[in-house]
């Protein structure tokens, strides 16, 4: 089971401070999940701008121009965040007892270290 996954509240932990113009204490949700699970896009972290070709389609509109969007980071570059005190946390896991349609079934469930709640 991965530690994070995709809708899950991150923050950055390392890089430049927001006052040199980076990211580290950003908070965000991961929107994917890329690399083999290696690397995340998180909302709002790591702005790259792309300069696209100008080009012309079959209706004669123009495209192309400068993108901004968010690229990849490492996942070893966010924590995820403790729901209950808002602060990047460590992920443990605890096995616990499913029952469903009769059917009992042991389950994996992630908790945050620092609080011991469930994510």
């Amino acid at each position: 089971m991965a530690k994070i996954k995709k809708g899950d509240l991150v923050q950055v932990i390392t890089g430049a401070k927001q006052e040199r113009g980076g990211d580290r204490g950003k908070q965000g949700k991961v929107l994917d999940v890329v690399d083999g699970g290696n690397r995340v896009v998180v909302e709002g972290v790591n702005y790259i701008t792309k300069h696209n070709r100008i080009g012309q389609t079959q209706r004669g509109t123009k495209t192309g121009g400068i993108e901004t969007y968010e690229a990849p980071i490492h996942i070893s570059n966010v924590a995820l965040v403790d729901p209950e005190t808002k602060k990047p946390t460590r992920v443990g896991f605890r096995v616990e007892e499913q029952a469903k349609d009769g059917v009992k079934r042991m389950v994996r469930v992630r908790v945050a270290k620092k609080s011991g709640k469930d994510i």
